[in-house]
C-alpha cells in the first residue's frame, strides 16, 4: 500500500468520524503515526464519549476503508 493509499484511506475515515460526531475538527483528527492514544484522547475529549467507545468507533471506521 503506498502513501497516498494510506492517507485516502485516512481521509475516508476522518469523514465517517466527523458523520458520528459533528463537533470533531481536522485539527482534533490529525494523525501522526505512532500517536494512536493522542487521537482517541483528543476524540474522547471533544465528544465526551467513553474510551471504549471513541475505540470502537475508530476500528469500525478504519476496518470499512482497511486503514489500519
Amino acid at each position: 500500500m503506498t502513501k497516498l493509499e494510506i492517507k485516502g484511506d485516512w481521509n475516508i475515515t476522518k469523514g465517517k468520524l466527523k458523520q458520528k460526531w459533528a463537533k470533531l475538527t481536522d485539527d482534533d483528527l490529525q494523525y501522526v503515526e505512532g500517536k494512536s492514544e493522542e487521537l482517541l484522547g483528543r476524540i474522547q475529549k471533544r465528544t465526551g464519549e467513553s474510551r471504549e467507545a471513541v475505540d470502537k468507533a475508530v476500528k469500525e471506521a478504519c476496518a470499512s476503508c482497511g486503514c489500519k
